[in-house]
C-alpha cells in the first residue's frame, strides 16, 4: 500500500465528516476562516519540521511507496495529515459538542 492510498482513505473520511458538520451545524461554518488560518500554520510547521527530521536522518520513506514529489526533502504525502486534522478535528468538535448553535 502506498502512502498516497493511505492518505486518500483518511482524507476521504475527514472530508465526509467535515461535510456532515457543514450541513448539520451552522456554527461549524463560522469556524471555516479560523480553520483556514490554522491549516496554513500547520502546513508551514509540517514543511519546516518534516524537512529538519528527514534532513538529519531521523525518519525516511521507502521510495517505492511515495510518488516522488517532494517539498524540500519531505514527500508531499506528509502534508495530508495536517489537512485531515484541520478538517476532522473542528468538524468532530462541532458535531459532538452542544447543539444550540
Amino acid at each position: 500500500m502506498t502512502y498516497l492510498l493511505l492518505n486518500a482513505v483518511f482524507l476521504f473520511v475527514a472530508a465526509v465528516v467535515a461535510a456532515v458538520a457543514f450541513r448539520l451545524r451552522p456554527g461549524y461554518r463560522r469556524l471555516l476562516p479560523s480553520l483556514g488560518i490554522a491549516l496554513v500554520g500547520v502546513l508551514v510547521l509540517t514543511a519546516v519540521f518534516d524537512n529538519i527530521m528527514i534532513g538529519i536522518g531521523l525518519v525516511d520513506y521507502d521510495p517505492d511507496r511515495i510518488n516522488g514529489l517532494r517539498l524540500g526533502v519531505a514527500p508531499i504525502e506528509d502534508f495530508a495529515y495536517p489537512v485531515a486534522a484541520a478538517l476532522l478535528l473542528p468538524a468532530l468538535w462541532s458535531l459532538l459538542g452542544r447543539t444550540d448553535d
